[in-house]
């Protein structure tokens, strides 16, 4: 009866109800083909103890699900130096060259094409570390599919993975839940790290010390033994016997190319020497012909406190 007897009142009451439907009905909140906004994704870059003496290698999360548009930033979470590598398509991965500006420096854009070699260059959160470097790397996804991604420094034993689908798809975690897992997974390289250095110190002895340790995931960046005292005449074998890390056995000031070796170790007395780059597996017997105390370091991870002493004593 209301709207017999007030018609107009009615059509007015019917007009200004529309008015203010119609809005939310095409309003990008309410249409199903609204286009989502692109995200931005956070990627560790290794791991470490607060006194740098373990290290991880190991992008967290290691695998990570973003959409087309999307963007990850990669950020340095460890002293030792990483990169965020990927290979252009049928691209080998070759052990990385400290004299190649590929390897070291940024190359290509911010936007990854899914087939063409982009490299973050060289990162670590050190600042003294001795290579150009950054902290951050950033790469945009345009395209679709699976892309794998390598640390140079650390070859096979250090990978992520990144998986692009089409825009709009639904994520199956959140950045919080990246975060949980990354947090626990670098609680564990730790606890390895720590098993690790006990597990090696017991095979440690004044005449045998480890030039670190690593097992593919985590490193120790110590000498084991730390300090040792040996007689004059005798001799000090250093060995490495990790999966990935290459070290220095460095006595005296370092000379400009750390990777060559220099000086005569069968006959050291306090002279400059240098073992050059020893990488997984090799050994470095240095012979003691004089009294004294000698300081060396790693001249790739003293900057992360890699140093020894030996103590020679006469006769």
């Amino acid at each position: 009866m209301a709207i017999h007897l007030f018609p107009t009142r009615a059509r007015l009451m019917v007009a200004a109800l529309t008015a203010a439907l119609l809005p939310l009905a095409f309003s990008p909140t309410a249409s199903a083909s609204t286009t989502p906004q692109p995200r931005t994704w956070q990627v560790a870059v290794g791991e470490e103890t607060p006194n740098d003496a373990i290290q991880g290698m190991a992008f967290l999360p290691g695998t990570i699900w973003i959409n087309k548009g999307d963007n990850i930033v990669w950020t340095a979470k460890a002293g030792e130096i990483h990169t965020v590598t990927f290979l252009a398509k049928g691209q080998p991965l070759l052990p990385f060259n400290p004299f190649s500006n590929a390897d070291l420096l940024p190359t290509s854009g911010t936007s990854y094409d899914g087939v063409s070699y982009f490299n973050s260059g060289v990162m670590t959160d050190e600042p003294d570390s001795g290579f150009p470097s950054q902290t951050t790397y950033s790469l945009t996804f345009n395209k679709t599919g699976n892309f794998t991604y390598w640390c140079l420094v650390h070859g096979m034993v250090m990978k992520g993975v990144v998986h692009v689908r089409a825009a709009g798809t639904h994520y199956p975690f959140s950045q919080e839940q990246y975060n949980h897992e990354s947090a626990e997974q670098k609680a564990a390289i730790v606890r390895d790290g720590r098993h690790l250095w006990a597990e090696t110190a017991e095979h440690a002895t004044n005449h045998k010390v480890f030039a670190g340790a690593d097992d593919g995931t985590a490193m120790v960046m110590r000498f084991i033994n730390t300090n040792v005292t040996i007689r004059k005449g005798t001799t000090v074998t250093f060995v490495n016997n990790g999966m990935a890390a290459p070290h220095t056995i460095t006595f005296g000031p370092e000379q400009a190319n750390i990777f060559a070796p220099y000086g005569d170790p069968t006959n050291f007395t306090g002279q400059q020497l240098n073992s050059g780059i020893m990488p997984p597996g090799s050994t470095f017997t240095v012979t003691f012909k004089s009294a004294g105390t000698f300081h060396y370091i790693c001249g790739l991870h003293d900057f992360l406190g890699m140093t020894g002493t030996v103590t020679v004593k006469d006769d």
